[in-house]
């Protein structure tokens, strides 16, 4: 069999290490092979190809040291970066907050875990392990990776070496540029090498090819240059309209804070593209992110009727009807996703809470038992977490302790075991560990208003009355709707206006 057509037949297949050691073969024996050439620079692409329509997540570099000036005071309903401007809202009394305020995703994408710090002395105070809201970096996990598989593909350097390429004679040859294009920006993640090739490609076409506009786009996007990369994707939309186009153009717009603008251009490409399901559930996660679950869950739901087996929009309703108090109607969905053959120890942790609050006690243990057995090394604090909920709501308040241990002792960042913890030594009368625990707590997440209430009141009972005041200050400043928190407030501003 012909090697080069065996190459291309493991491409086809992805076996993508095959296909690159064949093409490696034949081009020791023909260095001027172009088919080779261009066949193993795309399946040392595939390896690390990363759809980058979907993945996007903005590090402490993209937030704190943004060039971008943005309006301060952004009218309700209209900002990512204010959390709970959003209309109808659920309260952090009924739903967790991340750290930038928003109520926790039924379904982990990147930019729902890291949050937005406010300031650089809170995004860098806030824990690395931290599974709410870690501050990643722009060079996260993937871009690491990234930059050393090109070291990686063989042991004598880099396939490519990009400094001897003269990229005006790739320019002209449109059948081996792209391929170029793509091992650059994906494979060796050197921006500006690909921007050049990009646009030294776009002139040799005469402005006339909407993919290197995209790819243009692209480019700038990473740079930073957002409204650059807003002129391109235009240009390149009004010469071919696809979808791709929408996606990056709402990319843009949302990391420019301008999320109505982001759910009219997708509203655009929806009339045009009817019952597109990646159109509709971008809307549905724009509003999530403004804390408007009404229309977040009308749009989730729109995306059921076009495609029913959508993991994302089942999980998200699910997770909103549970926070409803309707866990009978969430475990129908959650059922749904394990009929779909979703097998994992999110998902069973997940059916064990509904049940328990469904009062289908039987089952309730069975699968936490079975999301122990599947849970990682990262999701194992917050089922254990969830067993100390269970087991506090069965009244069993040993096996509680227990698990909240269990939680800390498999992440020493879990706030919200530390806050339990807490309350659960002060029942017990230990009033030094319970002010430890809760300090831990309140440290570890400012943005839960529990801790510094819990904390508030406990001063209160000892007599701290100024320390009362600061910790009820700061609940009232996370949730603003605290009852108790606003009472406490009240005593003890009567109290200190006495003295």
């Amino acid at each position: 069999m012909d090697p080069l057509f065996l190459a291309y037949s493991y491409f086809r297949r992805r076996k993508y290490q095959e296909c690159v050691e064949i093409c490696s073969q034949l081009l020791e024996k023909n260095p001027y092979d172009q088919a080779s050439w261009t066949l193993k620079t795309r399946a040392l692409t595939a390896q690390v190809y990363v759809d980058e329509v979907d993945v996007d997540e903005e590090g402490i570099a993209e937030m704190l040291m943004d060039d971008n000036a943005i309006a301060q005071v952004s009218r309700p309903g209209t900002s990512l970066k204010v959390p709970g401007t959003g209309v109808g809202g659920p309260s952090p009394g009924v739903r967790p907050t991340s750290q930038s305020g928003r109520p926790l995703s039924g379904f982990v994408r990147p930019g729902t875990q890291g949050g937005r710090p406010g300031t650089m002395e809170q995004a860098i105070r806030t824990p690395r392990t931290a599974h709410t809201a870690r501050p990643v970096t722009s060079a996260s996990g993937r871009y690491v990776r990234l930059g050393t598989a090109s070291m990686l593909s063989t042991p004598d350097g880099p396939f490519i070496n990009l400094a001897r390429l003269n990229f005006a004679k790739y320019a002209a040859r449109p059948n081996l540029a792209k391929a170029l294009f793509e091992y650059i920006f994906h494979h060796e993640n050197d921006v500006r090498n690909a921007l050049e090739l990009a646009a030294l490609a776009t002139e040799s076409c005469q402005y006339n090819d909407w993919w290197w506009k995209v790819q243009l786009a692209k480019c700038y996007y990473k740079l930073g240059m957002y409204r650059d990369a807003e002129k391109q994707l235009k240009s390149a939309q009004k010469q071919q309209d696809i979808i791709d186009i929408y996606l990056y153009l709402c990319k843009v717009y949302v990391r420019l804070d301008q999320p109505l603008t982001a759910i009219d251009i997708f509203k655009q490409g929806l009339e045009k593209f009817q019952g597109e399901t990646t159109l509709l559930s971008g809307i549905a996660r724009i509003y999530e992110g403004m804390n408007d679950m009404e229309n977040a869950v009308k749009f989730y739901k729109d995306v059921l009727n076009f495609d029913s087996m959508h993991v994302e929009a089942i999980a998200c309703i699910a997770t909103h009807h549970f926070y409803t108090d309707q866990p009978e109607v969430a475990l129908k969905f959650y059922r749904r996703l394990l009929q779909m053959g979703v097998y994992n120890g999110e998902l069973f942790n997940n059916l064990g809470l509904c049940c328990f609050y469904a009062q289908q006690y039987d089952m309730t243990l069975t699968c936490f038992e079975r999301a122990l057995s599947l849970a990682e090394e990262q999701t194992i604090s917050e089922v254990w977490f969830n067993i100390g909920h269970v087991a506090l709501g069965i009244g069993d308040m040993t096996l509680a302790y227990q698990c909240f241990r269990l939680t800390l002792a498999n992440n020493n960042d879990h706030a919200e075991a530390y806050n339990n913890l807490g309350v659960l030594e002060l029942r017990k009368g230990h009033l030094d560990l319970a002010r430890a625990f809760f300090q831990a707590a309140y440290i570890l997440t400012p943005h839960m208003y529990e801790a510094h209430y819990n904390w508030a009141a406990l001063a209160d009972q000892m007599g701290d009355l100024q320390s009362s005041y600061n910790a009820a200050k700061r609940a009232v400043d996370a949730f603003p709707d605290h009852v108790d928190s606003k009472e406490l407030l009240k005593q003890l501003k009567h109290h200190f206006s006495l003295l």
